[in-house]
């Protein structure tokens, strides 16, 4: 038979077993909800570098069209063209600018003009577009209709509709 003195030793060795099995079981429990966060902390973290990334960039955006509108001298739609095609060279084949309204925005003015230009080469027509994209106002093209010229194949005419935003000072 057994002893109560092993017995004893037996009970106290299960209790012992039972109470490291169960800190264990706890410990995994409590690693792995640990591990379940941690993986998504990082989760958000990826996400809000997304976002960052993604707000920097319109940041910069917003501030590039700010410092355009500021640093724009020009008086209207019709100076404005003046101004861009006078810097690709292509002033003289400008055959009409209309303009063709003022409209009131929260913003400011914005003016409106049909530009028509005669004989231009795809090389000009091009830097037209670049100039306008990049000149230090806010002038947008609304509309563009380009057709081969007859005098030569490779000489185009071009139907610009463009609009000019002026800001309220």
């Amino acid at each position: 038979m057994i002893n109560i003195p092993e017995h004893k030793k037996l009970i106290a060795l299960v209790i012992l077993l039972i109470g490291i099995g169960a800190a264990a079981a706890f410990s995994v429990k409590a690693l792995s909800s640990q591990t379940k966060e941690l993986h998504q902390l990082r989760e958000q973290r990826k996400e809000m570098a997304v976002l960052r990334d993604e707000y920097l960039s319109l940041r910069d955006g917003i501030q590039a069209v700010e410092s355009r509108k500021k640093s724009a001298n020009v008086q209207g739609v019709l100076q404005a063209v003046d101004e861009v095609f006078s810097s690709v060279g292509v002033k003289a084949k400008v055959k009409t600018v209309k303009g063709t309204g003022r409209r009131e925005t929260k913003e400011g003015v914005e003016e409106e003009a049909d530009v028509f230009v005669e004989k231009v080469t795809m090389n000009e027509m091009v830097n037209i577009f670049y100039r306008i994209e990049h000149a230090p106002m806010i002038l947008t093209v609304k509309k563009v209709t380009v057709k081969q010229s007859f005098d030569s194949p490779e000489l185009l005419n071009m139907t610009l509709m463009l609009s000019f935003l002026k800001t309220r000072a």
